[in-house]
């Protein structure tokens, strides 16, 4: 097994003086070096082929003894020193100050086909960022992580991706419902992949101690590396880059809300500065069409980070990067300008995203009327987000408003709660809807073809994730495997799996890690 090891990060910028590894305030440094702990008896669960590619691994690496010391943490590949971030961020809207990488060990850079990634493995020991926690993470959180991030890679949503999943041999205790009845579970280990581990918190950890010596050296690194076609200088290429963080992470959310998944955590320091997915814990996806929908236990009250929120959660995380880097450019107007295009920006992307889910090539004004109109109406009882927007891809331009209706109707939970006046105000939509497409020169194979391109039969529902970790649990990694065959096709019909085309049976409305989650992990 041979990466080729690139250490740029550690090189060019502020280490840590002291390698202690216990929970401290860390001062003036971008990392701190730290030893994975080492499992007692790792364990090789899955591995994705596609990301081992990516950085240059073969699969016969994957089943190698290397692959699993190295990735479990057991050994440390040569030529290389694993560390940890620092960083601070917004939790929930209030300043947490300093957090960093709790539960996450940073084993190198590599790079691949000129590309570099960094290599992270998840829940392998403390660092002086773990706080009160003990650095360790559970397999049902691990194997969340690990299919999650490659389902969203194959739905085209910008992520981190996910190499292997390893159980450590290790059990690790966990009060899953912050009820005060906690229980060991079994210890597990995800090797994250991304461009870098960066995120938006790293920058107010700088600025909110005042140190523009370090703020801009991260800053001026993460430029060079990260976004080579920023040229501008002076405070030119920092407005430059918070333009381009501003735009990927627009497009992240539009995919977001396109698919109906929900983060359930977006604090400052769960946002990535390359506009990808990062930090599944405890995300989910729309069963019905609720934007009041939060998976997350602790945002139960408040539902901050509910599904219809997330565009302006992630406008206010933006707010507060724009704060950290005006250290650096000590002018406010331009970062201001920024940030009021993104609104509108975003709302331009979305009715172009809402306008594909629908079929609609041509823009019309009236448009955004018939979009709205529909979000309503989806509300007005339970209806299966993606059951609905999959199906309506069927509908004819000749059918009648009953055939219509008969098409999208197993979206609804409860077909009893289609009260008259439920039925007439869809009878009266897909009127509409027929009216509207009838105005498109697309046929209806070549409408129903667009659509089924951005509408996906199979998400990663909480009940299906939960089924696998039953499963996991029991040591049968069968349905594991099959899930992860099945994500990575997520627009296709894939005929022998229909049975996961189904809305959330009863059984998991209420079940614990089938509706909502805990931060647990």
């Amino acid at each position: 097994m041979k990466l080729h090891i690139q250490n740029n990060f550690t090189t060019e910028l502020p280490a840590d003086p002291s390698e202690i590894n216990i929970p401290r305030q860390v001062e003036r440094a971008c990392f701190s070096y730290v030893t994975p702990k080492q499992p007692s008896k790792p364990t090789f669960i899955h591995a994705s082929e596609e990301v081992a590619y990516l950085i240059g691994l073969s699969s016969k690496d994957i089943v190698s003894e290397e692959f699993l010391n190295v990735f479990s943490g057991k050994t440390v590949y040569p030529e290389t020193k694993p560390y940890a971030l620092p960083y601070a961020g917004h939790q929930f809207g209030n300043w947490a100050g300093q957090l960093g990488d709790g539960r996450a060990i940073n084993l190198t850079e590599v790079v691949h086909n000129n590309q570099s990634y960094t290599l992270q493995l998840k829940g392998a020991g403390p660092t002086p960022y773990s706080r009160t926690a003990d650095g360790f993470a559970v397999l049902r959180s691990s194997i969340r992580e690990h299919l999650c991030a490659e389902a969203m890679h194959y739905l085209g949503v910008p992520t981190t991706r996910s190499l292997s999943l390893m159980l450590s041999g290790d059990e690790v205790l966990r009060d899953i419902l912050y009820n005060g009845n906690p229980a060991y579970e079994k210890g597990a280990i995800v090797c994250r992949v991304a461009p870098s581990f960066i995120r938006f918190g790293s920058f107010e950890l700088f600025y909110s101690r005042n140190d523009r010596v370090n703020l801009k050296l991260l800053t001026d690194f993460t430029i060079k590396h990260h976004f080579p076609d920023i040229k501008s200088e002076s405070v030119t290429k920092y407005l430059d880059f918070f333009q381009e963080v501003s735009r990927t992470t627009l497009d992240m959310i539009v995919h977001w809300q396109r698919v109906g998944f929900v983060h359930g955590v977006m604090n400052t320091d769960n946002m990535s500065i390359h506009g990808v997915t990062i930090d599944y814990g405890p995300y989910g996806w729309l069963e019905d069409y609720n934007p009041n929908w939060t998976p997350n236990t602790t945002d139960r009250e408040n539902k901050r980070y509910r599904f219809g929120n997330q565009p302006e959660i992630a406008l206010w995380n933006l707010y507060k990067l724009a704060n950290a880097l005006y250290l650096l450019i000590n002018d406010a107007k331009p970062l201001e300008e920024i940030l009021n295009a993104f609104s509108v920006n975003y709302q331009k992307e979305y009715l172009n995203m809402m306008r594909n889910k629908l079929g609609l090539k041509v823009t019309k004004e009236e448009d955004a009327i018939l979009i709205e109109s529909l979000t309503e109406l989806l509300q007005l009882i339970e209806t299966d987000m993606t059951i609905f927007f999959r199906n309506l891809s069927n509908i004819q331009k000749t059918d009648t408003v009953e055939v219509a209706f008969d098409v999208i109707k197993e979206a609804f939970y409860n077909e009893k709660d289609l009260n008259a006046s439920i039925l007439d105000n869809w009878h009266v939509w897909l009127e509409h809807y027929k009216n509207r497409i009838i105005q498109e020169s697309l046929t209806d194979a070549e409408r129903k073809e667009q659509m089924n391109a951005v509408n996906p039969k199979y998400v990663l529902r909480n009940y299906i994730a939960q089924l696998c970790i039953d499963d996991a649990d029991k040591g049968d990694y069968s349905l594991l495997n099959e899930l992860f065959e099945l994500l990575k096709k997520p627009y296709d019909e894939q005929p022998n799996s229909q049975k996961w085309f189904a809305k959330r049976p009863d059984w998991a409305r209420d079940k614990v890690g089938c509706s909502m989650l805990s931060c647990s992990s």
